[in-house]
């Protein structure tokens, strides 16, 4: 009974974060972020050099990895990394030398530490080479 009440109550707060991103942003900051469980990050992916309103958002959560249809791969990539976003080895590619900026803004806890990223990259390809499945937010 007892596992049955954790696993409907762990639910419930699933339901609940995930929600929070799906809400108007008044609403999304009345949560608190404390309230989630483990490792996770709000991650967003803007086309320029800021982020703008309405620019594509998911929740990462890695205990265990769901929230973005790469990530287990993301959260095994942040944990070889420690959650440190930098550290995560650039893939071997050759991306265009096309100049279409992107930013990228995560921010969450990992391991009990709270993490701030924000970085432009030149095109996505360069997004994606330098922090592997982390920013992968589409299907």
């Amino acid at each position: 009974m007892t596992s049955l009440t954790r696993a409907t109550a762990a639910a419930g707060a699933l339901v609940a974060a995930l929600g929070l991103f799906t809400a108007t942003p008044a609403t999304a900051t009345a949560t608190p972020r404390s309230a989630l469980p483990g490792d996770w990050l709000h991650l967003t992916v803007s086309q320029g050099e800021t982020i703008a309103p309405g620019s594509p958002r998911a929740l990462l959560l890695c205990d265990p990895p769901r929230g973005t249809a790469h990530a287990a791969e993301a959260c095994a990539q942040l944990a070889a990394a420690d959650g440190d976003i930098d550290r995560i080895p650039p893939k071997e590619v050759f991306c265009t030398m096309l100049y279409a900026p992107v930013t990228a803004h995560a921010s969450g806890v990992w391991h009990g530490h709270r993490v701030e990223y924000t970085r432009t990259f030149s095109n996505g390809c360069v997004l994606s080479a330098r922090t592997g499945s982390v920013f992968a937010l589409d299907a």
